[in-house]
């Protein structure tokens, strides 16, 4: 856009929000316009800049989501899903770019992200990060390319302070593997085993969890054959990557159609 973008981060004293405030800051071509986070939000009121450890930014930290939104021209969205379907609904209604990182989003809650996308120019992803999404598109096609021949898991671990399992990211490397093979994730997933379980189902694909320690997110997908296995990796090491995604996402909605788009149209992969 020829303009600067005007944005607001939403769920602003958590570490992803404060990363997004930083990722903002060091952008020339946006501006914090907005900060949001719960009425008993230890930081209601003060500067949003200052609180990231950056200058005052003149923005405080607010509770009036309809304030927020009616003075931005994109929301970045890192929260919980009760507040992220709140939120799109609130983008629709404003006519803004919603960029939502939020995971554990329920089939419920997802079809009501689809019916404010009618609206609102939304971009959802499991994980922002344009590594993971290349990730994603490498997945896809190995899957495609080896077939159910070649068992498929994926690992993944994360700090002890996350909530949801498997990971959104975890999640979206399965959606990629399933649709290089052509079938239903939710029909074919493997993501408890325990006890006597008899042999793997081929064309199968598994899913492993583990939290521990301060761990941002690791993910790998492996891909075993008879005799030779392949494993494709990715290791996020700062926050400062999902952020970057996200004001990278914010920026290509700013022209588009509303809908519902992911970091694969983002990065011109779909």
């Amino acid at each position: 856009m020829s303009q600067m973008m005007r944005v607001a981060v939403v769920g602003v004293g958590g570490r992803m929000g404060l990363s997004l405030v930083r990722a903002v800051h060091a952008r020339p071509d946006m501006q914090l316009t907005g900060a949001l986070d719960r009425e008993d939000a230890p930081d209601q009121g003060k500067d949003a800049g200052v609180i990231a450890g950056l200058e005052p930014s003149g923005v405080p930290v607010s509770s009036d989501p309809l304030h927020v939104f009616a003075n931005c021209d994109a929301v970045l969205d890192f929260t919980v899903p009760a507040a992220t379907v709140a939120y799109a609904e609130l983008a629709a209604q404003a006519r803004v770019v919603h960029v939502i990182g939020t995971t554990g989003i329920s089939p419920d809650e997802n079809e009501k992200i689809k019916a404010a996308a009618r609206h609102a120019r939304i971009v959802k992803s499991g994980n922002m990060s344009l590594g993971v999404n290349l990730l994603a598109g490498l997945v896809r096609r190995a899957a495609a390319a080896l077939g159910p021949e070649f068992d498929l898991e994926i690992v993944e671990m994360h700090h002890r302070h996350k909530v949801d399992a498997p990971s959104g990211t975890a999640l979206l490397l399965g959606e990629a593997a399933a649709a290089g093979r052509q079938i239903d994730l939710a029909e074919n997933s493997v993501r408890v085993r325990d006890g006597h379980t008899g042999p793997r189902p081929e064309g199968a694909i598994g899913f492993a969890t583990l939290r521990g320690g301060s761990v941002i997110g690791d993910h790998t997908v492996m891909l075993a054959g008879d005799g030779e296995r392949i494993e494709l990796t990715h290791r996020a090491q700062d926050r400062t990557v999902f952020a970057n995604g996200a004001v990278r996402a914010a920026l290509w909605g700013a022209d588009k159609k509303p809908g519902l788009y992911s970091m694969a149209d983002v990065l011109g992969l779909t």
